[in-house]
């Protein structure tokens, strides 16, 4: 999905905090905000407003 390099020098765009990939989502998730960055062909979406909630 994501290259560890990529993973490691980004950040939740809302809190600044650490992303972990979630390969059944295809997304990144931000477990302190509880929002999810989608992939569209492998490049992650940061924006806040597209993000989704989760639980």
């Amino acid at each position: 999905m994501i290259s560890e390099e990529l993973l490691a020098i980004l950040a939740c765009p809302a809190c600044t905090g650490d992303l972990e990939p979630n390969t059944a989502r295809s997304a990144l998730l931000c477990r302190h905000c509880l929002l999810a960055f989608s992939s569209q062909d492998g490049i992650p979406v940061m924006l806040i407003d597209q993000a989704e909630r989760i639980s």
